[in-house]
């Protein structure tokens, strides 16, 4: 029996122990009641087991679990607080209860680092190692063995198989010699390239891993069509590929994000805009002829049409809805400068966040007709099409934004928009807006 089969029941009597003494030694009062004492321990086990905190894979490191460690704070947080409430314990101020609780926290987190230094210096030195084989050469075996190949994962790559004769030391031979080497050298998991295997090997592996205790992965055929944002779903018995997955694919993270704009609109309409605009309007008065706002057709979720409101910051053209904004441009007018400069002029979009049609944080809306230029000369350009446009976005804060003056401006917009779309959560809304404000106080926000 191998020694990682102690890690979780060790993990656990120290989670344990580090909440047990914490709790004795700043809320003694509560071990006067064995009650409380179960609650404590009860809520723990239950809390972690449905976030399925203790098993790991044997990939995984400490910010690889990060965001299981923060939801296991917050709810045991709830647990935590309330129990003083529901058993009548009040001896202790707000600010003590906080303490306490910041110092499980904070030897919780101690000894996860910990654990995870001790385990890969533990692997380094060749100890809790899988031995593994691929069968089979593909283009994806070189990023196979990257991950073998790193020692705080614990593999012992022994090489692999192919029928294809090479030079390479890494070939042990061809594949139906691979049958005895697996028997013969102690392998553990043996990893098969669907692409250069038939359906009887690939048949004849599965049996030998069933009759061996040999645990046996098999890597698709997928004809080059993987990616970073992919998943497999099952519909019944038949895997199915979804290329394009997004964290706002699930039904709770729309909501969450749906309810962070409208908190965002509300709080900027009423505390900001409901007085920025009526001095805009005075100041738009004095300096050109024109209305207040401009608006304009914008593509948005699924390609639909919506009207997209700013400040106007230009004077009124026949162009304004063929060419975009240029540096030096002379429709812009002195106000115009000051708004773009400062991006007060994309303010008024937090009405079209409010009313649905955006988001606070999402791709850029662009002009109908650079959507239809660009939906045919910029590769992957509709993916951004997959959410809401926003107010701001990742490839604004990274500089992208303005004038598109070379191909390679639109080019990585989109890459950094899809980017968002696979890797989207809260704190990186919260973080995009917080450096978009910040860049907009440095003055660094569009010049033109």
């Amino acid at each position: 029996m191998k020694k990682s089969l102690f890690i979780i029941p060790i993990s656990l009597i120290v989670h344990i122990l580090i909440i047990n003494l914490t709790l004795y030694v700043y809320t003694p009062e509560t071990y006067l009641n064995v009650f409380s004492v179960l609650y404590y321990n009860i809520a723990w086990l239950i809390t972690t087991y449905s976030l399925n905190f203790y098993p790991t894979a044997r990939r995984d490191g400490f910010m690889t679990n990060l965001k299981s460690f923060l939801k296991l704070f917050i709810i045991y947080g709830l647990v935590y607080f309330t129990s003083f409430v529901f058993f009548g314990i009040n001896s202790y101020s707000t600010s003590h209860l906080f303490l306490g609780y910041f110092q499980i926290c904070a030897l919780l987190t101690l000894f996860r680092v910990l654990f995870y230094l001790a385990r890969n210096i533990y692997r380094k030195r060749g100890y809790n190692t899988t031995r593994v084989v691929v069968i089979g050469r593909d283009r994806n075996l070189p990023k196979l063995k990257r991950i073998f190949d790193n020692p705080q994962y614990g593999y012992s790559y022994m090489g692999y198989f192919d029928n294809t004769k090479t030079e390479n030391k890494s070939c042990l031979g061809d594949i139906e010699s691979s049958f005895n080497y697996i028997f013969e050298n102690n392998v553990e998991e043996v990893y098969c390239m669907a692409s250069k295997l038939s359906k009887a090997e690939i048949q004849y592996v599965m049996k030998i891993a069933d009759n061996s205790l040999k645990r046996i992965k098999i890597i698709p055929d997928n004809k080059e069509l993987f990616s970073s944002a992919m998943s497999i779903e099952l519909y019944g018995a038949v895997p199915v590929l979804n290329l394009r997955a997004s964290p706002l694919d699930l039904d709770y993270s729309n909501l969450i994000k749906r309810i962070f704009d409208i908190f965002i609109s509300s709080f900027a309409i009423v505390f900001v805009l409901s007085w920025l605009t009526p001095l805009v309007y005075i100041l738009m008065k004095i300096d050109s002829k024109g209305p207040l706002f401009f608006k304009q057709q914008r593509h948005g979720v699924n390609r639909d049409v919506f009207w997209c409101y700013k400040f106007r910051s230009m004077t009124k053209s026949t162009t304004s809805d063929t060419q975009m904004a240029t540096k030096n441009d002379v429709r812009v007018t002195r106000l115009g400068k000051i708004l773009r400069k400062t991006s007060i002029d994309e303010l008024p979009q937090f009405f079209n966040v409010l009313m649905g049609d955006m988001s606070v944080v999402g791709p850029r809306p662009h002009m109908v007709v650079h959507t239809q230029e660009y939906e045919n000369s910029v590769d992957r350009y509709l993916v951004r099409h997959f959410i809401k446009p926003g107010i701001t976005g990742l490839a604004q804060i990274q500089g992208c934004r303005g004038e598109i003056l070379d191909r390679s401006d639109i080019v990585n917009r989109v890459r950094y928009d899809i980017f968002y779309m696979e890797k989207w959560s809260l704190a990186l809304d919260a973080k995009i807006v917080f450096l978009t404000i910040y860049n907009a106080i440095k003055g660094e926000a569009k010049a033109y």
